[in-house]
């Protein structure tokens, strides 16, 4: 049994909900590991992130998003807006800020602008659609269908950043 663990990085553009599709460099990893029958299991460690498997979609909108990708973020803008203020929703509360706060100061890469911190939609768009995927590795290929695609999301649209996405890939050569 051999076991891989790997890692990439992506950036959100920070005005809107970033959609990238990772399933080349999923397939790619796969390949590099040399493991033929097993899985992959592909986490974000960011709580705002997530990582689904759905259609691709040929056509985009003048932002590049594919149209099934606006169409989700329409609706689920209407279940869950935005955060644009303090008062739109109860998180994050007055200890969370003062902890983030302490944060800023120790840390310079963290940013000290609290309205960064004004994201509880995204929170909760992303414990929805979960922070991971297993895809089941078969004769060195990701078992996700002719019209599947793997997707990094992130839901939060208050700055720019790099994100990570982390896989850990667990098989067995083929003989």
């Amino acid at each position: 049994m051999k076991v891989v663990h790997t890692q990439f990085f992506v950036e959100s553009n920070g005005r809107r909900v970033t959609y990238h599709n990772i399933t080349e460099k999923v397939t790619e990893a796969i390949k590099t590991s040399g493991i033929d029958d097993g899985f992959c299991v592909i986490t974000t460690p960011h709580t705002t992130c997530s990582i689904v498997l759905e259609e691709f979609v040929h056509d985009q909108d003048w932002n590049g998003d594919e149209f099934l990708q606006v169409d989700q973020n329409r609706l689920l803008e209407k279940m869950i807006p935005r955060q644009l203020t303090e008062s739109d929703y109860l998180y994050p509360g007055p200890k969370h800020v003062q902890f983030l706060q302490e944060l800023a100061a120790a840390n310079p890469d963290y940013p000290a602008d609290p309205a960064t911190i004004l994201n509880a939609d995204a929170h909760i768009k992303a414990s929805l659609f979960g922070s991971s995927e297993f895809v089941i590795i078969k004769a060195g290929k990701p078992l996700i269908g002719s019209v599947g695609s793997l997707y990094y999301i992130d839901w939060d649209q208050n700055r720019k950043r790099q994100r990570t996405c982390n896989l850990m890939l667990m098989g067995e050569r083929g003989e």
